[in-house]
């Protein structure tokens, strides 16, 4: 982990829409890990899943907006700037801007269960702590996953976070807590035109540059 400076979690993923249940995960990592800030990096496009359905990236940032106020988290849609389609890019290019910063790559199990199949994801390890926080239904698959078997060895305490002797990646911290079952699947099949009513230009909390309606 590099820098001096906040503590910041990254909590990467298409937001497609956002919703409680990313705050609770976000809040909960927040006190856990003792981290200062999140950042939610909203992804313009996820190789590993499909356009169809995506809502404009516009109108995720401005609902990501909505469900993170009052809270220490910023909604960045920096990938867009940074022009990557890959985390382990992306990440690359975040350490290199914020060079004072400490990062801590926050994601659920069911992105574990599927960790092997993301590009250089053990050099995703590599650059910084990871910290998993358990979702419905994918424990068992990430318990077992091809990438868990790499990681189980870097398993941390959480509190480890505040000694630098051990919080030198890779490692990984596991958190556990009573699960949230919401999830952006549903709200879309509830509503598939939810963005209709976030139609509008918003500006991106780390970067401040304006993300116009028509944003891609």
């Amino acid at each position: 982990m590099t820098g001096k400076g906040p503590l910041t979690g990254l909590l990467g993923g298409s937001f497609n829409p956002a919703h409680g249940g990313h705050r609770r995960i976000t809040l909960f990592a927040l006190r856990t890990l003792g981290l200062d800030e999140v950042w939610w990096l909203v992804s313009p496009g996820n190789p590993l899943k499909p356009a169809e359905g995506r809502a404009p990236l516009a109108a995720r940032v401005a609902k990501a907006q909505e469900v993170a106020q009052r809270a220490p988290i910023r909604v960045t849609a920096i990938e867009r700037e940074f022009a990557t389609r890959f985390t382990v890019e992306t990440l690359r290019k975040l350490i290199r801007r914020y060079p004072d910063r400490r990062f801590v790559w926050l994601m659920g199990a069911d992105n574990l269960a599927q960790f092997h199949r993301w590009k250089n994801w053990r050099r995703i390890a590599e650059i910084m702590p990871i910290a998993v926080i358990a979702r419905p239904g994918y424990d068992a698959a990430a318990l077992a996953s091809p990438a868990m078997a790499w990681l189980r060895r870097f398993r941390r305490r959480p509190e480890s976070l505040d000694d630098p002797a051990k919080r030198s990646a890779p490692a990984l911290y596991l958190l556990r807590f009573d699960p949230d079952p919401r999830s952006s699947t549903a709200l879309r099949a509830a509503d598939p035109h939810w963005h209709r009513a976030y139609r509008r230009a918003s500006r991106d909390a780390v970067t401040h540059c304006p993300i116009p309606v028509d944003a891609a």
